[in-house]
């Protein structure tokens, strides 16, 4: 139990960014991120034993993330507002990808969701299927029918530079 406590605390040093990133990437629930990145430590700590059985740990906390996502939103609860603004970010980001974003937005859920894993988050096709417990066929499925759709949706045009 105590090394799996041990692999639990050095799963938060190297993945507790990664799934902040993921809360605060989904706007309904970027307000209240920290909390649940707390959630879903709170829920591994509680299944230790799981943890141990996964094939992959990165997997199975963004499956127990997922869950807790859903949990919220399903909650809905009113939360505070900040008390201050947000940091800027570093990087502004580029203009000539907003046509990806809302193409991306345009896909249905699960295809959504499964690119945006494997995106955002470098999952492989096999912890996309653990977190979405769904077969590994079906995540390369997902995934190509995603990309199709992009292709027919966006023109290369959407992305060169404007030019002077």
């Amino acid at each position: 139990m105590n090394a799996t406590l041990n692999n639990l605390e050095q799963l938060y040093r190297d993945l507790a960014p990664t799934v902040l990133a993921y809360f605060r990437r989904q706007p309904a629930l970027a307000p209240v991120a920290e909390d649940l990145l707390q959630d879903t430590f709170l829920r591994a700590l509680r299944r230790l034993d799981r943890l141990g059985e996964s094939a992959s740990h990165r997997a199975y906390l963004f499956g127990i993330a997922r869950h807790v996502g859903l949990d919220a939103l399903r909650r809905r609860r009113p939360h505070e507002p900040l008390t201050q603004e947000p940091a800027a970010a570093e990087d502004a980001p580029d203009p000539r990808l907003e046509p990806m974003r809302l193409a991306i937005a345009e896909l249905p859920d699960a295809q959504r969701e499964a690119l945006l894993l494997k995106l955002n988050h470098e999952l492989s096709y096999e912890e996309i299927a653990e977190v979405l417990e769904i077969p590994v066929g079906t995540v390369r499925s997902r995934l190509h029918h995603a990309v199709l759709r992009l292709r027919v949706t966006l023109k290369p045009a959407d992305f060169k530079k404007d030019s002077p």
